[in-house]
This record gives C-alpha cells, sequence and structure tokens, in this order.
C-alpha cells in the first residue's frame, strides 16, 4: 500500500516540468543548512518556472504538508531545514527578467546568486547593495528571506530598504504581486480574493498593535528578528513586500523580485587600524562614525589565527603588522582618489588624537583592498576550521545594539561568556552594532549543552538591557525564533501569530521558524546522544583527529556551491546540483557515518555516485575556508569502496593507463583506428564509463621519451644550471609535441635537461 507521501510525490511528478526527488539520499542532502540544526525533509522539488512553484505548493496545501523554499541553504539559524517539501530555487529559476538603468532596478528569479546578479548590472554602473559575506553562493531569494544587509549597512540599510515589489505563490497556490500603492489602487491589482484578504488583516493587525509597535521595537537599524509590522505604518503607500522582506519563507514563496539597485561607487579607501585590546576597538568604532565611513567592519584574533593556519588565505595577510588582537576595517567612497585619501587622513588624525589603536594602514590598490575584504569574507569558514568538537557555534551570534553602547555591551557580553569557561571569536559589522560573536561549545557533551541554553538565555537578558535585537542580520529561524515571545512581548508575539495565521491559514509555509519554534536543543546535527561509527583508515587522518572530524570540518556554509569564480567546485559549476558540491558529499558520508543513513550505505552504489563527480582537484583544501579536503577522504572512501565492493574494471583500466598507452603508441598508427571504431567506443563506454560521444587522446607513434633518448646529447648542458622534467603519462604517449616544446624552451633560456625517473601516477 503507497503511503501518504508517495502518492505526493507521484502528484508532483504528474503535474511538474522541474525535479521531484523522495529518495532518502536526496533528503538527506537538504535536511542541514550552515546552522547548528539538522531536519530530514519529505522531499526535494527543484522547479524549472513558476508554474511548478504554483503547482507544488497547491498540492502541498491539498494534502496539508509543509513547504520550504530554499536558495543556497546557507542560513545560520535554521531556516532553511524542516520536515517539508523543500523548493530549491537556485538550479534553474536564477535569471535575471529585465534591467532598468535609468530607473535604477532589476526584476530577478529568486535562485540567482548576488555575485552573479551584480555581474549582470555591473556593464550599467549599478549594483545591488546588500553585500552579506555569502554573496558568491547566497541567493537573492534567501537576502529577501532574511532581510540581509552586510558590511555597507551603515549607508545602505537593509534588503527591506530596497524592495519595490514581489511576485509570490500564497499558500493556496495564487500568485500574486504585491506591492506600493493607495490601498484602492492596490485592491483593484490583487483582488478581492486570498490576495485582497491579506491585505486587509495586515493592516488592521498593524494598526491595531500600533502603540507596542513603537514601544517594543528596537530603535536600531538592524533589526530583522520578527515581522517588519512597522513598515505597514511609515506612509499611506503600503507595501505588503515589505512584511514579506524578513518573513524566511513563512507566509510565501517569492518567484520574482523587482528590486532598486544603487551606483557603484567610483573610488574607494581602505584603512586597517590594529588594537592590542578588543574593548578599544569597539571605543574606536564609536569615534571612527564621526567621519561617515561606507563600512566598518571588525576582525578579532581567532579569524586571524586561522587565516594564517589556512592554506588558501594565509599569502592574503600582506596588510598586518605585528600581532594584534583586533582589526577594525574602516572604508571610504569618493568621487576622487583625492577625495579618499582626504577621508583617510582625517580619520588617522582622529586616531591619533584619540590613541586608539598601535598601527594605521591604509590601502588604496583595489587588490591589496580584495586581500582584506577576502579574509573578513571568508571568516566565518576560518573560524568553524578551529579542530576538534568544540565549535564557535552560531546561537547568540547575530545580536545587534545602538554602536554607541557597543564598548559596554561587548564588555558584558565577553564576560557571559567567560563565566561560562568558554571564549568566543568576534567580527562583523561594528558600524551598526552588529557583532558575530561565537562562543566556543562543543554540543555532544550534556555541559556544552547547558552552556548553550545558559548563554542564550543571558544574552537575551543583555540585549533587552541595551535596547538591542536578538537577531540583527542572520533571521530568527529556530535558533532566535523561541526568544522572540521574550523580546517582543505577549502582544506582538500574538500580533506576528496573526500575521502567519492570515498569510498561512493551514499553517504549511515553513512552519517552525520566527514563532512557534520547536526548543532550541532538539533537532541538533550534533549531540550529547550522537554516535558516530569508528572507521579504521589507510590515509593518516590523525591531523583531523580522525577520519569522521575530517568530513564533519564541512559545516554547510556552501563555499562550494558558488556557481563562477575560482575553482571550488567545478562539479557543482557544471552541473548545479546540491550532490555535486564538496558540501553535498560531505553531507552523505556523514549521514552515514553518524546512524542518518544505514552504515550500509557508506559503500552503496549510490554513494559512489555521489562521490564519482569530484575531481580530486583539491580546490576545496585551498579555497573552503574551513579547509574541508575532499580529494583526501574520497581516496580513503574510493580504497575503502573497492575493498568492499571488488575492483572495478574502470579502474583497473585508468589505473593502468600507463601500461595502455604505451601499447596505443607502440601500436600507432593501427591503435588510433581501433579505438575510434563504433564496437570499441560502445564497450568503452558500456564497461569503462568513457562516453562515446568524447574525442580520445591519439597515440604517438613516437613517444616523448624516445624522442628526448635521441636527442639527449643536444640538451645535457646548459649556462642556467640544470631542471629535471617531469613528462606524465599524456605528454609522453599522447601529446609529445607538448614536452618537446617545453624541451625547446628549456634549452633557449639556457637549462640543460634531464627527464624525471618516476612512475606514472596516471594523472594528467
Amino acid at each position: 500500500m503507497k503511503t501518504e507521501h508517495q502518492n505526493l510525490e507521484e502528484e508532483l511528478k504528474r503535474h511538474l516540468s522541474g525535479e521531484v526527488r523522495f529518495d532518502k539520499y536526496s533528503r538527506v542532502l537538504y535536511s542541514t543548512d550552515a546552522s547548528i540544526y539538522q531536519i530530514i525533509p519529505i522531499g526535494v522539488v527543484i522547479p524549472r518556472n513558476k508554474e511548478d512553484v504554483i503547482a507544488t505548493i497547491e498540492l502541498a496545501a491539498k494534502s496539508s504538508v509543509a513547504v520550504l523554499p530554499r536558495g543556497g541553504g546557507t542560513s545560520l539559524s535554521g531556516q532553511t531545514v524542516g520536515h517539508a517539501i523543500v523548493i530549491d530555487f537556485s538550479k534553474y529559476m536564477n535569471q535575471v527578467v529585465e534591467i532598468n538603468s535609468e530607473e535604477r532596478w532589476v526584476r530577478t528569479q529568486p535562485g540567482i546568486t548576488l555575485d552573479n546578479l551584480n555581474t549582470k548590472t555591473r556593464p550599467y554602473g549599478l549594483q545591488f547593495a546588500p553585500d552579506p559575506t555569502t554573496s558568491s553562493r547566497g541567493n537573492i531569494g534567501g537576502a529577501l528571506g532574511n532581510n540581509s544587509c552586510g558590511a555597507h549597512s551603515v549607508i545602505y540599510g537593509k534588503t527591506v530598504d530596497h524592495v519595490i515589489d514581489l511576485e509570490v505563490v500564497l499558500s493556496n497556490g495564487d500568485l500574486v504581486n504585491f506591492g506600493s500603492g493607495s490601498t484602492t489602487a492596490l485592491l483593484s491589482k490583487i483582488g478581492d480574493g486570498f490576495g485582497g484578504r491579506i491585505y486587509d488583516n495586515v493592516l488592521q493587525i498593524a494598526k491595531a498593535n500600533q502603540m507596542e509597535i513603537e514601544k517594543q521595537f528596537p530603535k536600531i537599524q538592524r533589526r530583522v528578528s520578527g515581522y517588519n509590522l512597522e513598515e505597514l505604518l511609515i506612509s499611506e503607500e503600503v507595501n505588503i513586500s515589505k512584511l514579506l522582506v524578513g518573513s524566511e519563507g513563512t507566509l510565501a514563496a517569492t518567484t520574482e523580485a523587482k528590486v532598486r539597485l544603487v551606483p557603484i561607487p567610483k573610488f574607494k579607501g581602505l584603512a586597517v587600524i590594529h588594537f592590542n585590546d578588543l574593548i578599544e576597538s569597539m571605543e574606536a568604532t564609536v569615534e571612527v562614525l564621526k567621519e561617515k565611513p561606507s563600512a566598518v567592519e571588525m576582525i578579532g584574533s581567532l579569524i586571524l589565527d586561522m587565516t594564517r593556519q589556512s592554506i588558501g588565505f594565509s599569502n592574503r595577510l600582506t596588510f598586518l603588522e605585528g600581532n594584534p588582537i583586533a582589526l577594525l576595517l574602516v572604508e571610504f567612497f569618493g568621487d576622487s582618489l583625492e577625495e579618499v585619501e582626504a577621508k583617510l587622513d582625517r580619520l588617522e588624525k582622529r586616531m591619533m588624537r584619540g590613541r586608539l589603536g598601535y598601527f594605521f594602514r591604509r590601502l588604496i590598490s583595489p587588490k591589496d583592498q580584495a586581500n582584506v575584504w577576502d579574509v573578513r569574507k571568508a571568516g566565518l569558514g576560518l573560524i568553524m576550521g578551529v579542530k576538534g568538537d568544540a565549535k564557535p557555534l552560531p546561537f547568540v551570534e547575530d545580536t545587534a545594539v545602538e554602536p554607541q553602547r557597543l564598548p559596554e555591551y561587548v564588555r558584558r557580553f565577553d564576560q557571559i561568556v567567560k563565566n561560562n569557561n568558554t571564549y568566543a571569536a568576534y567580527y562583523g559589522h561594528a558600524s551598526v552594532g552588529c557583532l558575530h560573536i561565537r562562543p566556543l561549545i562543543n554540543l555532544r557533551l550534556q555541559d556544552g549543552l547547558d552552556k548553550m541554553v545558559s548563554i542564550s538565555e543571558q544574552i537575551s537578558d543583555l540585549v533587552l538591557e541595551f535596547g538591542g535585537s536578538l537577531s540583527g542580520e542572520h533571521g530568527d529561524g529556530i535558533v532566535r525564533g523561541v526568544w522572540n515571545e521574550k523580546m517582543f512581548g505577549t502582544q506582538l508575539y500574538n500580533a506576528f501569530r496573526e500575521v502567519k495565521k492570515t498569510f498561512d491559514p493551514k499553517g504549511i509555509m515553513n512552519p517552525g521558524k520566527i514563532i512557534d519554534c520547536p526548543p532550541m536543543t532538539e533537532n541538533l546535527r550534533y549531540s550529547p546522544q550522537s554516535k558516530i561509527l569508528k572507521l579504521d583508515t589507510t590515509l593518516d587522518f590523525s591531523a583531523d583527529q580522525g577520519f569522521s572530524r575530517a568530513i564533519e570540518m564541512c559545516t554547510g556554509i556552501g563555499a562550494c556551491r558558488k556557481p563562477t569564480g575560482g575553482t571550488m567546485c567545478p562539479s557543482y559549476m557544471a552541473t548545479l546540483e546540491e550532490e555535486h558540491s564538496t558540501r553535498g558529499r560531505a553531507n552523505a558520508l556523514r549521514a552515514a557515518i553518524s546512524g542518518l543513513l544505514p552504515s550500509k550505505d557508506m559503500y552503496s552504489k549510490r554513494m559512489y555516485e555521489i562521490m564519482d563527480l569530484c575531481l580530486e582537484c583539491k580546490a576545496c583544501k585551498a579555497e573552503c575556508p574551513s579547509n574541508v579536503d575532499m580529494t583526501k577522504i574520497k581516496s580513503e572512501f574510493l580504497h575503502k569502496y573497492q575493498q568492499e565492493n571488488g575492483l572495478m574494471l574502470r579502474s583497473r583500466v585508468f589505473g593502468n593507463i600507463a601500461s595502455f598507452n604505451a601499447l596505443g603508441s607502440f601500436f600507432a598508427p593501427l591503435s588510433n583506428w581501433a579505438i575510434n571504431t563504433k564496437i570499441t567506443r560502445y564497450i568503452l563506454d558500456r564497461y569503462v564509463g568513457l562516453d562515446s560521444r568524447r574525442i580520445l587522446p591519439p597515440f604517438a607513434a613516437q613517444n616523448f621519451s624516445k624522442w628526448f633518448r635521441a636527442h639527449g646529447d643536444e640538451f645535457s648542458k646548459g649556462k642556467n644550471g640544470e631542471v629535471i622534467l617531469f613528462h606524465d603519462t599524456f605528454t609522453n604517449y599522447n601529446y609529445p609535441q607538448v614536452a618537446i616544446a617545453a624541451t625547446r624552451l628549456l634549452q633557449k633560456l639556457g637549462y640543460g635537461i634531464q627527464l624525471a625517473k618516476v612512475k606514472c601516477c596516471g594523472r594528467p
């Protein structure tokens, strides 16, 4: 007999042009984000268009099944995990619909990354202003869902400040466009159906709670907790879209967004101010803000320590002087270089007068500035590279207060952390009073779990005392949603419930986020009850504290999911498939060693398929801020897989590629004819996995080694010394002309040449 979810899966497959996946592996891959939580979804839908989204939500509503809109899955508060049908917009619904450079706006689908969106608008001299550090893989839909900000929010504000209108699918499947306008104009556009009733009801809720909103909503720029009811009270031109921003998919699913663009700054200058004391850097922030900078970012010592240990990021620390406890990155925009220099001069004088900081470095070169921003953007991943089970966790890392109150607030915060016998990583947006402070906690121990709850309770009290917000950027999700009644009071919390019920009477839109959340100690990815399958390894994983810990270095930040730029992860860039990202592979393996999947699945055919497209390029080792080494992990996996399942013919062929190529070269040109016949192509495709459409490397009748031996005396001496030339299998037997050209070039440069005496590794 079919289960309800099997029936739903079949219904979805009948009605959708996109992809529907309810298998256990797909569900595991979408069970985590960058938070501390893990919840297995019901299934995954990858829509090709808005019609797929409409059909998914209609069928879910009919079956009373939850729906969870998701983009890059980089949320830090658990917003994008849930027992629901996950709708992943990032693979197909990632196109720009229209750019209007004169009016400075863009209409876009939700699955496009922020960096890609700005690539499209850059030729017009425009950009989308909010710039969270996850912009390379974070989607515009995620920015809308979280009300994202970024380093320049001190001048640009939050995402809500840039939204013009949103096209959304409501919880009953209706497609509506919420934008600004008078009540009469909007109702005539929306109609008197479900959308019209929503409009009427939420306006009434906002007006009925106006006094409480004015009393309880923090008077700071960086509040992204709760629902934006205050936006409905600002003017007669009500814009329901602004209520939807920051709602984390709990009210509707966005299918298109029209957002404002801002001019790209003409010139930028950056000061890097060094401090020997954390609190002094906060006191300096108050002074820095008097110069009206475009950004003030803080980097703490733990990030700097982890950057020094990083293969990919250590060479970017050219801006450091000494061993600071904290840095302030202060940026200025200007219409000319002279204007920027003058602003930096004034700042430096102010710091000298106040005797703030021990070193002031100014950077004008875009390349030098990029080094600094690369380290800042990688900060989260870098600190999560700390070895061991105690990690700097995101549970109180998003609080915000008035910047002028930062020195005392940080002092008190730090004392709470120390009173709980731990320490914290510090970084973030000092300009707007939103620091990301992450205490080191081991959630595998009951003591660690108790510390997390204790620190959360005390910090929530502290935030209220300082008139701040529990979330200044990363949203409520689960981890901060549990404190929203305490933060806003019972009356406003009930008003939030009314908003939710108005939009979502059946409660199917990403339930358990912002309001009515499960306890923060449930659904944890790691807990005192976690059991890990212990595996003996052939390779040495002691530096990572074992094979399982090497897998768990992946914390879900998703740097491997960037569709362009750098090298990591080439297979994801080609497929835009979660399972072909470094994160996806780590998640699948972690599920097997943690019992989320049966332990026998560790070496299953399906697990092999997930690992297979890893090119073992080592880009993750360099570019992943957390230093996940998927190449090494895959090598160990393949060794164990083939011990369990036997050595595959494909592996035998490629493992002995030097011998095969030597034979091919010996019998050339006959071998070149043989490998291109239809029957040979079929056999190679069917049994070795070489696509029949691929053009195979030709065999050279005279390999490079023979050629070199025939000319060896000619290259043995050089006036500038001697070099050893490594000629791999493919340059030796397939493309000797490449090695010959290299040899001629080295000779012209005055070098004597010897061939390396090594056995082929089978790699090009």
